[in-house]
């Protein structure tokens, strides 16, 4: 391991985004006196019948949920995006902008309010992941969907406003910012190449082995070299595939272990229900081949040291480049020993 990188300021470059990223692994020694967060670990009953997404409850929109018994799917009741809006342009000088339709949707996980990710079985994360693969198909067979986004927030110091295990699929018109930069980088190396930009990068960590947590037969878990957030991790497949319908099921069974076994370390990290925002990245549905994509779940967590300090990012991190203390190595070390 380059002790360099372990001892003074660098910057470390993301292949997937073509952004830096400054590493300051001396500040991680500073002491704390900012803000503790409130993490809550009571226990949450398996129904709660004051919760929206509980199966049996009326939603805010009155809607009734039917009493689902695995994974439940319905249309946001306060979408982000609408399939109504009207398309129009405005470029006035300056004063640029698009319209933009699309659908947003609703993942109930489990009908146990008491759950995430981390206390679920095998089989029933193998059932999330059979539904993400078929709302992907289902919202990119639509001619006004261009991009297909799965993601969870969880916790609410990650903004989620109901404790109840669910994640959200949005799907729009054009890429989203994130998704862009992800789909140049890799047709640029793709183009110039003629192999995957992941897949090469998964083989270099994988000779290294420095920030390697988790393997099964076919995918990896580790903490991307560029990462931002203190304990970032990345679930990579360890055959390039441009999204998650391409997958076999021994492959899907092999996605569901890995979720399981990075969601039970983040538990065990700090004692708490872990919170963090996870989403895949993954070609889009404009009707392309998109051989130059590999598809890839990220998991970006806020707590730094404890289950009550977070990363901020601010000052520096929204005026100038993302900015962190521990290093992707150091992170590694701590989750990898957590992996049952």
């Amino acid at each position: 391991m380059n002790t360099d990188l372990q001892e003074f300021s660098h910057k470390r470059f993301n292949i997937l985004t073509g952004e830096w990223v400054l590493v300051s692994p001396h500040r991680a020694k500073r002491p704390w006196q900012g803000q503790n967060e409130d993490i809550s670990n009571e226990q949450r009953p398996s129904h709660d019948i004051n919760c929206y997404l509980c199966a049996g409850n009326r939603r805010i929109n009155g809607e009734k949920n039917p009493k689902y018994k695995d994974v439940f799917v319905f249309t946001n009741d306060f979408a982000a995006l609408q399939t109504t809006s009207p398309k129009f342009s405005v470029n006035e000088g300056l004063f640029k902008a698009e319209s933009e339709q699309g659908i947003c949707k609703v993942v109930c996980f489990s009908p146990d309010h008491s759950k995430s990710l981390a206390d679920m079985a095998l089989e029933d994360i193998n059932k999330i992941v059979y539904t993400w693969q078929k709302e992907y198909t289902k919202l990119g067979n639509n001619d006004m969907i261009n991009y297909v986004q799965i993601f969870e927030n969880k916790g609410a110091v990650m903004g989620c406003s109901n404790p109840h295990p669910h994640g959200q699929i949005w799907g729009e018109s054009s890429l989203p910012n994130e998704a862009y930069k992800k789909d140049k980088q890799q047709r640029d190396y793709f183009n110039k190449n003629k192999s995957s930009l992941l897949g090469d990068y998964l083989k270099q960590e994988l000779e290294t082995n420095e920030r390697i947590i988790y393997q099964n037969d076919d995918f990896v878990v580790l903490t991307p070299f560029w990462a931002i957030w203190p304990f970032e991790t990345m679930i990579v497949p360890k055959q390039q595939h441009a999204n998650i319908t391409k997958i076999s099921q021994q492959e899907n069974l092999g996605f569901a272990d890995a979720i399981s076994k990075i969601t039970k370390a983040y538990d065990k990290l700090f004692e708490c229900s872990f919170p963090y925002s996870s989403g895949i990245h993954q070609s889009p549905t404009d009707g392309e081949a998109n051989m130059h994509w590999h598809w890839h779940m990220s998991f970006y967590p806020p707590l730094l040291r404890s289950a009550t300090v977070k990363k901020f990012m601010v000052g520096y991190e929204m005026f100038g480049s993302p900015q962190r203390d521990i290093t992707a190595e150091q992170a590694v070390y701590r989750l990898k020993s957590l992996i049952k």
